[in-house]
């Protein structure tokens, strides 16, 4: 017996109620709902039901929506940026009012705990207020000249509409990031949401489109276009994006840079993470083990900051190993609904996930690794395993080096702080990164050149949970672009070097003749 899509269940009456959802949907916007692609089902991942069906873009409308996008650009550009500001800051209010049910639809589609569903909307929220600020601080430089009657200015332009794909496990988050800086930065954005999560990509959409609409702005200066990697390989190739932000998996992510580097465009990559936690022997282990649960499980490890390596000064390893076990048996205990606040872990997000978890740990185990506790898929309707700790393996193994988007963490032991720096660095990726200590010294030595080589670099807090105010981003193959705060708003504009005469003379810089 076919079993009624969730939409229709009165459990789940915000979808219709609260967020404007149908039981199908058109996933393309350029000002108004459109779609001529394929339906996607969006699976709940908890249960594996349907929730909603959204019709996606093909290739014609993908045109269509990047033409809409230039045309919008013209006016979006000619407001002042401040303007451009008081817009990004009502649709961060708009947010902010929807901030539950689109919460609970991230849970319900990606399946993270509601709680980290909120949040994920708080940090699109976040970012609006600050981007808000930011349109009125963007700013160029005046340089002296070395000429008399000559100024040397630095100016910033818009680089016009800008590519966001974002991915499954941060469905609102990602394209906040982008969008909001990108738009006081004066340009419009085209969106494609992951394929597995086009509702929350629909729902959010809706709530932006409605604050542009009231200001009479153009809808098109935040276009949606639903789809899978037909679309995504044209917006690579589109030289009608000046830049593509991308983020996902390392390996994608290199086949998109190839891409765009091919037309010459810009890219910015948020990829793929194998993070690492040190503990030194001096660490407050009472703080270390709550923030090592939450950096391994949280998000049941589908995060690019999660913690995949643990690395433990070898005189408190035991003692960490243990207090980890007794914290994961607290943990397993409340697995569960994502949409119920007592759970601490939801379910991966798809069956080929639970399939690498697997995979994973068979690989582990058979290169001579003991698995210490978990290790097994939970036998309940959706896509729920048991978090993971595997010991006994060296730490350049395959599988240690490999990062497996769910709940494992490799623990290892180190003899000092240097040689747990040489194995945090020895990774291909970048990201995020992590030490315990209460050593001023080897805190210095930690964030300094001799230490960590990632873009997040931590002392005494998670290697997940970055505030929107630093530039996210990390080094090698996690990409090396750079999102949300700080100067990252430069990757969204142009520089020019402009140099104005404003004398009757024509010197020439270096002090060159010509006459």
């Amino acid at each position: 017996m076919s079993i009624s899509p969730l939409i229709n269940d009165p459990k789940y009456s915000f979808l219709r109620n609260e967020l404007d959802l149908k039981e199908e949907n058109n996933g393309v916007f350029d000002g108004t709902w459109f779609g001529n692609g394929d339906v996607i089902t969006s699976v709940c991942p908890a249960n594996g039901h349907e929730i909603a069906k959204v019709r996606a873009g093909n290739i014609s409308d993908y045109n269509r929506c990047v033409e809409a996008a230039q045309q919008a650009w013209c006016s979006w550009a000619d407001l002042p940026a401040p303007r451009r500001g008081e817009i990004v800051r009502q649709i961060g209010d708009a947010l902010r009012s929807k901030l539950e049910p689109l919460g609970k639809l991230v849970s319900l589609e990606m399946g993270k705990i509601q709680t980290e569903g909120v949040g994920e909307v708080q940090e699109y929220v976040d970012v609006c207020d600050f981007a808000c600020g930011l349109s009125r601080t963007l700013k160029g430089q005046l340089l002296p000249s070395e000429r008399p009657g000559h100024v040397l200015l630095e100016n910033w332009n818009s680089l016009g509409v800008i590519g966001v794909i974002s991915a499954f496990n941060f469905p609102i988050a990602v394209y906040g990031w982008n969008s909001a800086i990108a738009m006081v930065c004066g340009n419009s954005v085209l969106w494609k949401g992951a394929p597995s999560t086009p509702l929350v990509s629909v729902a959010t959409t809706k709530v932006v489109s409605g604050v542009l609409e009231a200001n009479g702005i153009p809808g098109a200066v935040c276009c949606l276009c639903s789809g899978g990697s037909d679309i995504g390989e044209t917006m690579a190739r589109d030289t009608r994006l000046p830049l593509l932000s991308f983020t996902g998996s390392t390996q994608v992510g290199h086949q998109v840079g190839m891409l765009v580097q091919e037309r010459f465009g810009r890219h910015l990559l948020e990829l793929g993470g194998n993070n690492a936690l040190i503990v030194h022997h001096d660490a407050d282990l009472d703080m270390m083990v709550r923030a090592a649960v939450f950096a391994c499980v949280g998000t049941a490890g589908q995060r690019c900051t999660t913690t995949r390596r643990l690395i433990l000064h070898t005189k408190v390893y035991n003692q960490v190993l243990t207090r980890l076990k007794a914290a994961y048996t607290q943990v397993l205990l409340r697995v569960g609904d994502p949409l119920d606040k007592r759970t601490l872990i939801g379910p991966l997000h798809s069956a080929a996930a639970v399939r690498n978890y697997q995979d994973a740990i068979s690989e582990a185990v058979e290169a001579g690794g003991t698995v210490e506790f978990g290790g097994k898929v939970i036998q309940r309707p959706g896509f729920f395993v048991e978090p993971t700790i595997v010991t006994g393996l060296p730490h350049n193994a395959s599988v240690v080096h490999k990062e497996t988007f769910a709940p494992i963490v490799y623990v290892l032991k180190a003899e000092s702080l240097d040689q747990a720096i040489m194995w945090n660095n020895e990774v291909h990726q970048g990201l995020s990164s992590s030490l315990f200590t209460a050593s001023l010294d080897s805190i210095f030595k930690w964030i300094g050149p001799k230490g960590s080589d990632c873009g997040i670099v931590n002392v005494n807090i998670p290697t997940s949970g970055a505030e929107i105010g630093g530039a996210f981003g990390g080094e090698k193959h996690t990409g090396g672009g750079r999102e949300s705060g700080s100067d990252s708003w430069k990757q969204y504009m142009r520089r020019s070097t402009v140099t104005i005469n404003y004398s009757k003379e024509l010197p020439l810089a270096q002090g060159i003749r010509f006459e």
